[in-house]
């Protein structure tokens, strides 16, 4: 593996590790968030923002969560053959699947891009009675996507690295 692609794996997994380990902690907003919303019906007027703020909130968790998940293997795979291949095996499957990943995400960062665009030329609001902004859930969309994208390149480059047999 080359300085460059060790320092880019170095980089961007040190990047994703602390953003996911942030976000690790967005469900006690979203909890705070629909407990606040159980209590405003209970004991107030039920407050108009909760519902959909809760769903900014997991959009936000999940998505900005991703990386970190790529980068920890959490993904579900189909393990009839996998566990049995070697580790060479296991790379260049992991190199080859890999690159469709790649190609979702791009075709995903695509169309949240061009989502975000028109959000933001028109003002696009939600059309609930609260009537929030959508640009900046979009935002958020947009870069946990692109940071996806720089996670699965990471793990193509160690994949690379893992069938040529070097350290990472």
């Amino acid at each position: 593996m080359t300085g460059v692609m060790r320092g880019y794996v170095r980089i961007i997994d040190a990047v994703n590790y602390r953003i996911g380990r942030v976000m690790m902690y967005g469900i006690f907003v979203m909890m705070g968030i629909l407990l606040w919303s159980s209590i405003s019906k209970t004991f107030f007027l039920p407050s108009l923002w909760t519902l959909e703020m809760a769903q900014f909130a997991m959009v936000a968790y999940y998505i900005m969560g991703g990386p970190y998940s790529i980068q920890l293997g959490s993904n579900v795979r189909m393990d009839l053959f996998y566990g049995r291949w070697s580790i060479t095996q296991r790379a260049w499957t992991d190199a080859f699947t890999v690159l469709f990943l790649i190609f979702f995400l791009g075709v995903l960062l695509y169309g949240g891009i061009d989502s975000l665009l028109y959000s933001l030329q028109y003002n696009e609001r939600s059309p609930t009675a609260w009537r929030p902004v959508l640009w900046p859930i979009k935002s958020i969309m947009c870069l946990g996507l692109f940071l996806m994208i720089l996670q699965a390149i990471s793990e193509l480059f160690k994949d690379i690295a893992h069938i040529r047999g070097i350290e990472i």
